[in-house]
């Protein structure tokens, strides 16, 4: 139940609305000037949202019901969605695109789930009203309290965040078990399922554990919007608090969903040109020879390292995402300018024959023989260890030149990254760190919750951090994974100094850096010619980063809807360990029906193992780090990157001081990581290039347009509408994925037709063999 100020079932519904509304209004009337609504928003329903503080006035409620949280329901939807959201985010990562499944999909499920239960079952708060009414006050009959326990009444804003929440917790493990799919598929070393899920535990709860240290500057923080999961914030507020009858967004929710419900159908399966609608590969697509290849490199984009897709529009919600729309102007600024300068470089690159860019394809995240060909990884590291008579015999490895390029760029935007944070965040962190121990707290959610509700004590942070440290030294100590204890612990020490920096950046611009590469790099030096370990290093160091960032996020979510942080902490517990379980069954159950398809990178539409591949590939090329990383190699520059973008954030610094202001641009809103991480955003990511063009569309339509020209639209309709996309068109790909592509079995392409093109590239691009 929720940690009340007043016992919930001495009053009514209606009266713990009007004590959370009172609450919320006393709580902002220090805040702003203006006046404000019932939900606790300043009623200037044209302002325009910019800053965080923007979204906590002006389009986050402060509203608090005091509703309960644990039920019996609650507890068992939770659980149930909390395995299939595992299986779900398991899948994607063995899909042709890392498709971001947003939580409004098991917003939605656990929507109709819970109202099910409570409107279906019976009721204990009817029997107990019909028992008061003929018996007055007294006891209750014991199987009245037993229904009560059972369905206590309407389903909850509360409850129904907790199913999220603890979903979320779940799911956050697939990341980390591509350690063990990469380990399977090339080095055909056995897993035992105790190593594997006592490592995803050891990394999420040790991510859960930093997070909770990180809570002042990473949760409380007035800026720590978290952009990305606002569409579901949102979305549950407007499902609880508006009927359909009397609520015009509401409406328009539902007709989103129905109508991107039978739509998604279409661009998925039936006629999936319309995710790369190219006009250059159709009017070019009888090209040949180096025409068509030059045609291919350019405009191609349908396929995992196909080409750059320019000029092609994707019209399939799945890889749009609300996670695009969402994200705020100055990141959808640094994105587009990003990527346009990736596409110059990586010509650049290419046809400028930089690294013999000409002699491999134009885009590969494999490692390649001189002549194109796949590198025997098997061979040169048996058993996970690097064989120096099999390095002799066949020769170091080739990467593509936009994959170097990339991998310069990945690290460069590392370095970036903790310099930004440390010369332009470094004072507002420390302030934020003493606010804290003072108990002052410049955000109004958070300043809402430390008034009614007990805070998570440090302590039990700490006890998480201990005891996932012990999880990890048993499986390293135990198992043959080729990493041993100091270098875990060097692991570790990595993921609790870079943990702060990716979610400081994340919470403020709605997307992060990635930082796998430092922790293949460091384990290049530390462990080199032991890929397998240098997975592991990059799991206890990177996944601890990458989970202390979704924990995060899923704290914050929880001071938006008023979630009790004790129950918050047990919740995400709950999750993480859950999830460790349901994660290694679903990966190896697709690891073993679909080993050929996913061991080659580009696999079909339905299955690849571009992700997987990547991921090994940069740790066998890192673990071969004294051979091709060293100055002077071919790739030397490559590791030199974290001192390059180090450097340029230096100068940029220095920038700022001298010319503060362009006109009314403040220079100090410039985030170089943001803007190198795009820069070689596409050889790294694995994503189809045709949806680029759409994600740039569709973020400024939302974030410049309707945030600046049609404020009420933006704030009343925008992460509504992009909500109820998600949710229905991740729906439709979880029935497809089970009921035709063969997640379940045995696949049911749909018949070859011009729209889906089996015999080539669904966009008709020219094949760049031809």
């Amino acid at each position: 139940m929720a940690e009340s100020p007043v016992k919930t079932s001495d009053i009514s519904v209606a009266s713990q609305e009007a004590i959370g509304e009172k609450n919320a209004v006393t709580v902002l009337a220090t805040k702003d000037e203006h006046a404000l609504s019932d939900d606790g928003l300043d009623s200037n329903p044209d302002a325009i949202i910019v800053t965080g503080a923007d979204a906590a006035l002006h389009l986050l409620p402060l509203r608090d019901d005091f509703d309960s949280v644990l039920t019996l329901r609650s507890i068992f939807l939770s659980s149930g969605l909390a395995c299939f959201q595992a299986v779900m985010y398991q899948i994607y990562q063995f899909k042709p695109t890392l498709v971001t499944i947003q939580g409004t999909f098991i917003v939605l499920i656990s929507y109709f789930l819970g109202n099910a239960w409570a409107k279906f079952l019976p009721r204990g708060d009817k029997f107990e009203a019909r028992w008061r009414a003929k018996n007055g006050e007294g006891k209750l009959p014991f199987w009245i309290t037993a229904l009560k326990v059972f369905n206590y009444g309407e389903w909850g804003l509360k409850e129904h965040a907790i199913c999220s929440i603890t979903a979320t917790s779940a799911s956050n493990a697939a990341t980390t078990a591509t350690v063990f799919a990469a380990q399977d598929l090339f080095y055909n070393l056995p897993l035992n399922p105790a190593t594997v899920i006592l490592s995803v535990i050891s990394i999420g709860l040790f991510g859960y554990g930093i997070c909770g240290v990180m809570r002042p500057i990473a949760v409380w923080h007035t800026e720590a919007v978290y952009w990305g999961t606002l569409p579901t914030v949102k979305t549950l507020q407007g499902l609880h608090w508006q009927q359909v009858k009397n609520s015009k967004p509401l409406r328009y929710f539902w007709y989103a969903f129905s109508g991107m419900g039978i739509y998604e159908i279409i661009p998925a399966y039936i006629f999936p040109w319309l995710n790369s609608v190219s006009i250059p590969c159709l009017a070019a697509q009888k090209a040949t020879g180096e025409t068509g290849k030059v045609l291919n490199n350019v405009f191609g984009g349908a396929t995992n390292n196909q080409g750059l897709g320019l000029f092609t529009l994707s019209f399939d919600w799945q890889y749009i995402t609300s996670f695009q729309t969402s994200l705020p102007l100055k990141l959808q600024i640094h994105q587009a300018l990003g990527i346009a300068t990736c596409f110059i470089i990586m010509m650049g690159i290419y046809y400028g024959n930089a690294w013999n860019a000409q002699s491999l394809p134009f885009m590969s995240t494999r490692m390649l023989m001189s002549n194109g060909t796949t590198y025997p990884l098997n061979e040169v590291f048996p058993d996970g260890v690097l064989s120096e008579a099999a390095l002799v015999e066949h020769g170091l490895p080739k990467l593509t030149g936009t994959f170097a390029f990339a991998m310069f760029m990945a690290n460069a935007a590392i370095g970036a990254l903790i310099v930004h944070c440390i010369l332009f965040w470094g004072k507002d962190i420390w302030k934020a760190y003493k606010s804290a121990k003072e108990g002052r707290y410049d955000d109004v959610h958070h300043a809402h919750m430390a008034k009614h509700y007990k805070e998570a004590p440090w302590w039990w942070y700490i006890v998480v951090l201990v005891g996932s440290f012990i999880l990890g030294i048993i499986v390293v100590t135990k198992e043959n994974i080729t990493l041993s204890a100091w270098e875990y612990v060097v692991s570790l020490a990595l993921g609790c100094i870079i943990s702060p920096f990716s979610t400081i950046i994340y919470s403020r611009f709605g997307n992060g850096i990635a930082t796998n590469n430092l922790s293949k790099m460091l384990a290049g030096l530390i462990l080199p010619g032991r890929p397998i370990g240098n997975m592991y290093f990059a799991a206890w160091s990177h996944n601890v980063i990458n989970n202390a960032v979704n924990l995060s996020n899923d704290l914050k979510m929880g001071e938006y809807l008023k979630i009790p942080p004790r129950i918050m902490f047990l919740t995400q517990i709950y999750g993480t360990i859950l999830g460790g379980f349901i994660n290694y069954a679903i990966m190896i159950s697709i690891v073993s029906g679909n080993r050929a398809l996913l061991v080659d990178g580009n696999g079909n539409s339905s299955w690849s193992g571009a992700t997987i591949q990547s991921f090994n590939t940069n740790a066998a090329s890192w673990a071969l780090a004294p051979y091709i990383y060293k100055i002077g190699t071919p790739y030397g520059a490559v590791p030199l990157g974290i001192i390059a973008g180090a450097g340029a954030v230096m100068v940029h610094a220095v920038f700022h001081r001298f010319v503060p202001k362009i006109g009314k641009f403040d220079t100090s809103e410039i985030n170089l990581p943001q803007f190198i991480q795009y820069a070689g955003y596409i050889p790294y990511n694995q994503s189809q290039t045709c949806v680029l063009f759409s994600w740039i569309l569709a973020g400024f339509y939302v974030q410049f347009y309707l945030r600046n020209y049609r404020p009420r639209i933006f704030k009343d309709y925008s992460y509504l509408i992009a909500g109820a996309f998600d949710g229905a068109s991740l729906t439709v790909l979880f029935i497809l994925s089970f009921a035709v592509f063969g997640a379940g079995g045995v696949s049911h392409p749909f018949p070859s037709w011009w729209g889906n093109n089996a015999e080539g590239h669904y966009d008709w691009c020219p094949a760049a063999d031809e």
